[in-house]
């Protein structure tokens, strides 16, 4: 009885999350890729530590460090604690190109220069994708079902995913609206704030929008198998 109990036991922790709507799966995947409040706040810190030190010092090397040892002390928690670094190293390597940028030119502003590029070249796929009824969020559910391309058969299915991805669009096109022009007159004070207010915030309000647009419907999921 007991090792038939273990067995059991181990079956139902290997046997993976299923869900019976898409707005369940497309929910769970993204609150998964965002990383949680924590995955936000910590890509936020190293900007923090970045902008700060450069308004009180000017100097641009030490603010660069300060970055730096912010995604470091990160680091080093997350791996005390056991918990996954992902998000930590993501913010590691954001500010090692930010800090590449910058050192090449000397100038403090092109520590952002990255994240703009990023975020006009991410819209720029993303609405691409929308254009040619491929939409990246449709990618999420065909990582669920074991079939990448089964959901685009369903037109039901492609408009939500167009309309989520739109909504995945929108903080990218805002970010860039707003700080290319800080970067160009150099503004790194606001360039650093605009870079918090408009990180994880914006994000939760997307992610909020998704999930209420998410919450309206209940759309089968079908099991690519038996397609």
């Amino acid at each position: 009885m007991t090792g038939g109990a273990g067995q059991d036991a181990e079956r139902a922790v290997e046997r993976p999350v299923t869900y019976d709507t898409v707005e369940a799966a497309v929910r769970a995947q993204l609150s998964k890729a965002l990383g949680g409040v924590r995955g936000m706040v910590e890509a936020a810190v190293p900007t923090i530590g970045f902008t700060g030190t450069y308004v009180l010092t000017g100097e641009l090397r030490t603010s660069l460090l300060a970055g730096v040892i912010a995604a470091v002390a990160l680091l080093a928690v997350r791996v005390l604690q056991r918990s996954t670094p992902q998000f930590v190293l993501n913010s590691l390597v954001g500010i090692g190109i930010a800090a590449f940028f910058a050192l090449r030119s000397g100038e403090a502003e092109d520590a952002f220069l990255p994240g703009i590029i990023y975020n006009a070249a991410y819209a720029a796929g993303m609405i691409f994708s929308i254009l040619v009824r491929w939409p990246v969020v449709g990618f999420i559910i065909g990582s669920i079902t074991g079939d990448p391309t089964a959901w685009r058969s369903d037109p039901g299915i492609v408009k939500l995913c167009s309309r989520l991805t739109w909504l995945l669009v929108l903080p990218c096109v805002v970010r860039v609206v707003v700080q290319y022009p800080l970067w160009l007159a150099g503004q790194v004070a606001w360039l650093g704030a605009a870079k918090i207010a408009l990180g994880w915030p914006l994000q939760v309000a997307a992610l909020a929008a998704m999930v209420w647009l998410l919450a309206r419907g209940r759309t089968p999921m079908r099991d690519a198998s038996a397609a």
